[in-house]
C-alpha cells in the first residue's frame, strides 16, 4: 500500500484493485480485508506498509479507486482500522486523545473519501480508544458520523478481538465480530434480548446487514484461474511506479561493470509485506 500511494496514480490503484478482485475470485475469497487508510503518524506504527499515506487527501483518492477495482468484480472489501489507529504501544487499550478539528481534517477525511465515493461494503474498527471510547463501541463514530453523515449502507466488523462488549459494541453499530461466532458472546445477546437490555429491533438490523453482505458475495460465484504471469507484470509495474528518487546525481541507471550492495538480513531473506500483523521491534 504504501508504494501504491507513491505512485500517485489513481487508474493504477483501480488496476490492482481489479487484478486483486480476480485473485480473490479464483481462490474463493468473498471479502478482502483492506484497505487500510489510517494516517502515518509515526515510524513505530507496524502497520504503516499496510497503510496508503501521510496525508489524507493521497490516501482517500487511492482508496477510493482501489476499492472501486475491486469491488466493482463481485468482492468485497474492508475500510480500516476505524479510527486513529497510529501505534503500538499498548495498541489494544490506549485512548487516542484527538480534537475535533484534527479528527475531521486528518484522521476522518480518507475513511469519508473511500465510503462516499466507492461504497466499501464493510468497515473494520480498530483496537484502539478514541477520546476514552473504544473503537468497538463508539457510537459517535460507528453510527452518528459513518452511517448518519457518510451514508454508509454495509456492515461493520471488529478487527480480530477488537470487542470488549457484545452488547455495548452492537448497540454503537458493530454488526458482526471477528473471530466469530462466540458462543459465549452469543449468549450474551440472547439473554440481552430476554432481560429487555437490548432492543430486540437493534439485533435484526445487525443481522440484515449481515445477510444483505453475504448475498451479495454469494452472487458471485468464487472458482476459476487467473493468469499468474500477467498479474506478475502489474505487480513489477506498479512497483516501478512506486519508486520515488529524491535525487539522481548520476546515480541511476546502473551501466555494466557498476554494482549495488544490499546489506543486512535483508540482503538474504527479503521482506516484500510487514510482519505478520503490526509487528514492531
Amino acid at each position: 500500500a504504501a508504494s501504491l500511494a507513491a505512485t500517485w496514480n489513481v487508474d493504477l490503484a483501480r488496476e490492482v484493485g481489479q487484478a486483486i478482485a480476480v485473485e480473490a475470485v479464483a481462490l474463493g475469497v468473498d471479502i478482502v480485508l483492506g484497505p487500510g487508510v489510517n494516517m502515518k503518524r509515526s515510524p513505530l506504527c507496524g502497520r504503516n506498509f499496510e497503510y496508503f499515506s501521510e496525508d489524507p487527501v493521497v490516501a482517500g483518492e487511492i482508496a477510493a479507486a482501489w476499492i472501486a477495482g475491486v469491488q466493482e468484480n463481485g468482492v468485497g472489501t474492508s475500510l480500516k482500522h476505524f479510527a486513529v489507529n497510529n501505534q503500538e504501544t499498548r495498541r489494544m487499550s490506549v485512548s487516542a486523545e484527538v480534537s475535533e478539528r484534527a479528527l475531521r481534517e486528518l484522521y476522518l477525511p480518507a475513511f469519508e473519501t473511500a465510503v462516499r465515493r466507492s461504497r466499501p461494503w464493510t468497515v473494520m474498527c480498530a483496537y484502539n480508544r478514541i477520546n476514552g471510547v473504544y473503537g468497538s463501541e463508539h457510537e459517535e463514530l460507528l453510527t452518528r458520523i459513518l452511517r448518519g453523515e457518510w451514508g454508509f449502507e454495509g456492515l461493520v466488523v471488529s478487527d480480530w478481538g477488537a470487542v470488549h462488549d457484545r452488547v455495548v459494541a452492537l448497540e454503537a453499530g458493530l454488526d458482526l465480530e471477528m473471530p466469530g461466532p462466540r458462543p459465549r458472546r452469543s449468549a450474551a445477546l440472547v439473554e440481552a434480548v430476554r432481560s429487555g437490555r437490548l432492543d430486540e429491533a437493534v439485533l435484526d438490523t445487525a443481522v440484515r446487514r449481515i445477510l444483505r453482505i453475504a448475498g451479495l458475495a454469494e452472487a458471485t460465484p468464487k472458482a476459476g484461474t487467473l493468469d499468474v504471469g500477467a498479474h506478475h507484470a502489474l505487480a513489477r509495474r506498479a512497483a516501478a511506479e512506486g519508486i520515488v528518487l529524491l535525487r539522481n546525481d548520476g546515480l541511476l541507471p546502473l551501466s555494466r561493470g557498476q554494482s549495488a550492495a544490499v546489506i543486512g538480513r535483508a540482503a538474504t531473506e527479503p521482506r516484500f509485506q510487514g510482519g505478520g500483523s503490526s509487528q514492531m521491534t
